[in-house]
């Protein structure tokens, strides 16, 4: 079984595909979305609709961008965490040894 390190160096570990919120109004939202789309498309005329379609593709550009800043974010947060869990841990555990 391969380590995170070599799923991550081979392109294995995408969490943004593998990432399904768990939130339960998630399914709900989505199905609502999808037949949103589904009577804005009966209701335009098949250009308009492209044109609808490009937006949105545009919004999905840009929550992705969000949503890989975030990421990043959220990771250099959880390693300083450990940072410091085990910056104090060797503070402490120095000023036991000098008693």
């Amino acid at each position: 079984m391969p380590t995170l390190l070599e799923s991550l160096y081979y392109g294995k570990l995408i969490p943004s595909e593998s990432t399904v919120p768990q939130d339960p109004n998630y399914c709900q939202l989505s199905r609502q979305i999808s037949e949103s789309m589904d009577t804005w498309k009966s209701k335009l005329s098949e250009k308009d609709f492209e044109e609808l379609e490009s937006l949105f593709d545009l919004y999905q550009q840009l929550q992705g961008m969000e949503l890989a800043a975030s990421f990043a974010q959220g990771f250099r947060l959880g390693s300083a965490l450990v940072f410091e869990v085990y910056a104090d841990r060797h503070v402490r555990s120095c000023e036991s040894d000098g008693d």
